[in-house]
């Protein structure tokens, strides 16, 4: 058995553990490791500053005072856009970044840090065709006035670049509020053991699945509920308006956590059907559970 280092960190609006298993005990490998971990912490916080959509000094905040006009954004928030931007194309507009306004207009506009409510101006029927990406320049432009969430795929970025900072240290996990990463093997040099939450009860899990070098990541309606009607949570459909309801939680298995992370999200707004069709044309493996307890796979999901 492998002695195995932890530390934990509240980031993003959940708590961060980083699980680091052997690499020695020298003062050289000590230094190694602390270095490497600080690094993966630091992601974390420079995804939140460049992509909440509550801080008003994020890039994110700044695109929606400048509508019309080209903004100037650092590589970080122009990859995440770019993969939010590309999955609404993959989904129809089902998935769609720009539904910030609605989210804000159903109670999730707390600031977790500050306790403070996000004010937001009026948009109209903005969508994510109104957003246009220019990779050389690395600008973006907003062609209506909208507000972009980028929640489903900005803390999946953030586990993808804590993983490569922590890449030489070969045996290691990320968790960050359930969704995960892991590499190499556990401190019992077998593969890593990853469970997945049952969404009706909190104690229990609903399956457990073992792997290395993947992102498990999952969507469930019991992650947060609006303060305004406890029957809505906060993964919308933006084609009706309201929450997602035909399933309970998505989960996914991928090589890097923004994949796994966008996709859950958006599996879960399409619907079981379709949703494990987008898995599939993707190439991850999911599984889909309904409010009533039914259980949809892909056809490579762990058995």
């Amino acid at each position: 058995m492998s002695a195995v280092f932890v530390h934990s960190a509240s980031l993003m609006g959940t708590v961060v553990t980083i699980e680091v298993i052997g690499h020695g005990e020298t003062e050289a490998r000590r230094a190694e490791r602390a270095d490497s971990v600080a690094r993966a912490i630091a992601w974390f916080q420079h995804v939140e500053r460049c992509c909440s959509r509550f801080d008003p000094e994020s890039e994110l905040r700044q695109l929606s005072d400048h509508v019309g006009v080209p903004v100037a954004v650092s590589a970080t928030t122009l990859e995440a856009v770019r993969f939010a931007l590309a999955l609404a194309d993959e989904t129809g507009g089902a998935f769609d970044p720009t539904v910030g306004h609605a989210m804000v207009a159903r109670g999730f506009d707390t600031n977790y840090r500050t306790g403070e409510s996000v004010t937001v101006a009026a948009a109209g029927t903005a969508t994510y065709r109104d957003v246009e990406l220019h990779a050389d320049a690395m600008t973006i432009t907003l062609h209506r006035p909208l507000h972009l969430d980028l929640g489903a795929v900005a803390k999946g970025l953030a586990i993808d670049m804590a993983a490569r900072e922590l890449g030489p240290l070969e045996h290691f996990a990320i968790n960050a509020g359930g969704d995960v990463f892991v590499s190499g093997l556990n401190a019992a040099h077998d593969t890593w053991s990853i469970g997945i939450r049952h969404p009706r009860d909190e104690k229990s899990l609903l399956t457990t699945i073992r792997g290395r070098n993947i992102a498990v990541c999952t969507s469930g309606d019991y992650e947060r509920k609006s303060p305004i009607d406890p029957r809505s949570h906060h993964i919308l459909d933006v084609r009706t308006g309201e929450s997602a309801n035909e399933i309970a939680s998505v989960s996914v298995i991928a090589p890097l956590a923004m994949v796994a992370d966008g996709l859950a999200t958006a599996a879960f707004v399409l619907g079981p059907r379709e949703g494990l069709a987008l898995l599939e044309r993707q190439g991850v493996d999911g599984l889909v559970v309904t409010p009533a307890l039914e259980r949809f796979e892909t056809k490579g999901w762990p058995k």
